[in-house]
């Protein structure tokens, strides 16, 4: 008697908002289609400490329905909850510990790291998994692909704030900082005129500037990108200028969290994470102390990270979540596999999953940034997608 297919799906890496509608709208098309769906709880984890036994792991595996993820859709972050987990190389002292000492030792790399790889696939056949669906930016699509070449079926979908995964011009999560950012500078710029400051804004943004930029096009602001080392010395004058032409007397200055001006160097702090990040310092701090200091005008250091990726998604991110599951459905249906939706050419697509060797996509200087002025390039835009990046060519196999 054959069994009802079964699909498993998960969020990895940072939440954001419209995850919650790629999880119900798979649910609801799966159980149209004659799948029942597994959801993993805490990204990779859920199938690198997945306990054994007979019945589901409560902690990292519950049976999803219409009933329980009827309304999930309506509120921001992970009804799946999520980690930052490396299912390659995980750490002495957090691995499970149902994992004997003989399996560990066949899975040491190095004195005190593991490759759970095998534990990874031995719960995927224990699930009864037939495709997996992953959910997240670089690091989880990354291990996305170290799975396709062992033999799993998945299609993956792309989120991030920072908007920055190859194979695709948008990311989910991306409309909804966008609008925050905008939503909490202009709330701000009260303060900044009622006490004639120079504000300085740090956004999320490690290795691309898309939040940083966008950001600066709707805000009208300068703005600060990993992509292209800035001169302080002309950010200054340009910070000074805006301040004096401005009748409320401030000026705003957007960085993203990677951007470094010529010749600078910004610590970094904490251990690493799975993936080999480390906290950077607070650029905006750094560079508000550094504007005030060349040029004696008071400034302000705002943090505007966090609060972007809270809250429930705005309505491009609850389209864009609905459609990517739909296609990845679609996608899963047609028995397609390895593949990460995604939009190509401003249109509905899929993708090959990203190359890690590529690293991230990232701003293309000449037809996006001012490298003077330190702001988007407003003019030229026909012809380009809705949200005015290059648009990423069709796949020639599709």
């Amino acid at each position: 008697m054959s069994r009802t297919p079964r699909i498993g799906i998960l969020t990895g890496g940072g939440d954001v908002p419209g995850l919650n509608a790629v999880i119900k709208s798979v649910v609801y098309r799966a159980t149209e289609l004659g799948y029942e769906v597994y959801g993993l709880r805490r990204g990779w984890e859920s199938l690198t400490h997945m306990k054994p036994g007979p019945e589901l792991d409560s902690d990292y595996v519950v049976p999803l329905d219409r009933t329980n993820t009827r309304s999930i859709d309506r509120t921001g972050g992970t009804w799946l909850h999520t980690s930052r987990t490396n299912a390659r190389k995980m750490k002495a002292g957090n691995l499970p510990a149902h994992v004997g000492p003989d399996r560990l030792k066949l899975l040491e790399t190095k004195p005190g790291l593991y490759d759970f790889t095998p534990i990874v696939l031995d719960n995927i056949e224990k699930l009864g998994l037939d495709y997996l669906v992953p959910i997240g930016g670089d690091d989880t699509l990354s291990f996305s692909q170290v799975l396709a070449d062992k033999g799993v079926k998945l299609i993956a979908v792309p989120k991030t704030m920072d908007n920055d995964v190859q194979g695709t011009e948008y990311c989910i999560g991306f409309s909804t900082a966008i609008s925050r950012a905008k939503d909490a500078i202009n709330r701000q710029r009260t303060t900044l005129g009622s006490h004639e400051r120079i504000g300085v804004f740090r956004i999320f943004g490690r290795d691309a500037g898309f939040t940083a930029l966008y950001t600066a096009y709707v805000t009208s602001c300068r703005c600060l990108i990993p992509e292209y080392e800035f001169d302080l010395d002309h950010l200054v004058e340009l910070a000074v200028e805006d301040k004096k032409n401005n009748p409320s007397k401030y000026a705003v200055v957007i960085a993203a969290e990677g951007a470094m001006w010529k010749g600078g160097q910004l610590q970094e702090w904490g251990s690493a994470d799975a993936f080999g990040h480390k906290h950077k310092a607070n650029i905006a701090e750094v560079l508000a102390s550094e504007i005030a200091g060349r040029s004696g005008q008071e400034t302000l250091a705002s943090e505007l990270t966090y609060d972007l990726r809270s809250g429930d998604p705005d309505a491009v991110d609850s389209m864009v979540g609905m459609t990517f599951a739909n296609v990845a459905m679609n996608l899963i249906a047609s028995g397609a596999s390895g593949r990460m939706v995604a939009i190509r050419g401003g249109k509905y697509s899929h993708s090959p999953l990203p190359d890690p060797n590529m690293g991230p996509r990232s701003i293309d200087i000449p037809t996006m940034y001012n490298t003077d002025r330190y702001r988007p390039i407003y003019t030229g835009r026909t012809g380009l997608p809705l949200l005015l990046g290059i648009p990423v060519p069709e796949d020639p196999s599709l």
